[in-house]
């Protein structure tokens, strides 16, 4: 495992090109995360997973999926996940707490049975961002509530769901989307509310979570640090690991979104100076994949020690 570079990429189609199979065996990615565009059915991807896996010699190879349901379902081609949004889940934990946990049993249950048949072994959820009717829409109704305690609870339970199918768990966005005014795919978003606030509201939610994987917010908290977004903030990272308590596996967001500004090269050095343990690029553009491997480190005894404990629940 040692020998393996500190990114996570994306790849072209449904099966693996070429080109993408000299790239993994020459740069070895710590893992790769699928998209709509990967996944034509389970039969498919369970062959495309397979022949990752056999390049790396590695049977918990982490491949990753955003699995949310909702609008975000990367299975649209095999199943469709509309009605059940995390807005959904958040009212029925509410009304009836009964039926809340056994229907978000049933979810998390079905989901991790298809994925472990495709091959799939971690869901970037949950996602525990709050919801604010005055934001953009991007987070919407993929939160649970607006109350960081419910979505606190959900999260942990999802967590808790996640790791007892044998699949890994990713918190996003940490330390919290929910007040962004923008969508961070396309724009920066300045949040200006004070660090007070934000402890007890949006970054309340992702404290203490036992999750192995944390994704980052392309987001720049004005007061704590005006300059750089989340991703790109020595002083945001320290806040994540020692005010809310995270330990494991910190995850940039795509790290081609243009909610960052400045070179690609530039992007992931400032990611990984700031104290993010992995790079995500998600695009599958083969020009700019190699441009991640290069100016990714080859992964640290940390990131070694942390995803031993990650392939622990796998078994």
């Amino acid at each position: 495992m040692n020998n393996r570079r500190s990114f996570i990429t994306g790849i072209k189609s449904t099966k693996l090109l070429v080109k993408e199979k000299i790239f993994l065996k020459k740069y070895k990615p710590w893992g790769v995360i699928l998209f709509t565009r990967n996944i034509k059915s389970i039969k498919q991807t369970h062959k495309l997973t397979s022949s990752i896996r056999k390049i790396f010699n590695d049977k918990n190879y982490p491949i990753l999926i955003d699995q949310e349901g909702g609008r975000v379902n990367r299975l649209k081609n095999i199943i469709s996940f509309d009605n059940l949004t995390s807005e959904f889940f958040g009212k029925k934990f509410i009304n009836n707490r009964k039926e809340f946990n056994f229907i978000y049993k049933l979810f998390i249950d079905k989901t991790s049975h298809l994925l472990k048949l495709m091959g799939v072994n971690i869901n970037t959820l949950p996602v525990l961002d709050l919801r604010f009717k005055s934001a953009s829409n991007i987070i919407g109704d993929r939160s649970f509530s607006n109350d960081p305690k419910i979505v606190s609870k959900i999260g942990d339970y999802c967590i808790y769901l996640l790791h007892k199918n044998r699949i890994g768990s990713v918190i996003k966005h940490i330390p919290g989307h929910g007040l962004a005014k923008v969508d961070s795919h396309h724009f920066t978003p300045i949040v200006n509310k004070k660090k007070n606030y934000l402890l007890k509201k949006d970054f309340a939610s992702f404290k203490n979570k036992k999750s192995y994987f944390a994704m980052t917010a392309h987001i720049i908290f004005n007061k704590i640090d005006n300059i750089n977004t989340v991703t790109h903030s020595k002083k945001m990272i320290s806040l994540i690991r020692n005010k809310l308590g995270f330990r494991n596996i910190i995850i940039s967001d795509d790290i081609s979104m243009k909610s960052l500004k400045g070179s690609l090269i530039g992007n992931i050095i400032k990611t990984f100076n700031a104290g993010c343990n992995l790079v995500l690029h998600c695009n599958g553009n083969l020009r700019e994949m190699e441009i991640v491997a290069k100016n990714s480190p080859l992964i640290n005894e940390f990131i070694s020690k942390k995803t031993s404990q990650f392939y622990k629940i796998l078994s």
